[in-house]
């Protein structure tokens, strides 16, 4: 599950490092802040909203990945995303 990430930082307000195996993302119009695994890159869902995000806002952002969907449709696809990662790495790695 990603973790929403709007009040990380130390007192000057400077954001904490992405932890090693993860990203940042900006979803909707407040451009609330999201680190998700980057195995979400590997998904189908994911790369189409890459794609959306792409058309819409192109690539001149270099800072940012802007996400084009509101905050409550990234949940819910983060949540598909989630249930799917853990059914895969069961199935893969049984214990």
């Amino acid at each position: 599950m990603p973790k929403k990430n709007t009040s990380i930082g130390d007192d000057q307000g400077r954001r904490s490092r992405t932890p090693k195996g993860h990203f940042v993302v900006y979803v909707g119009s407040e451009m609330k802040r999201f680190v998700v695994p980057t195995s979400y890159l590997k998904n189908p869902l994911f790369q189409n909203l890459l794609d959306k995000a792409a058309e819409e806002y192109g690539f001149h952002n270099m800072n940012r990945i802007l996400l084009p969907c509101d905050e409550s449709t990234f949940l819910r696809l983060i949540a598909i995303l989630a249930r799917s990662c853990s059914f895969n790495s069961t199935r893969i790695n049984p214990n």
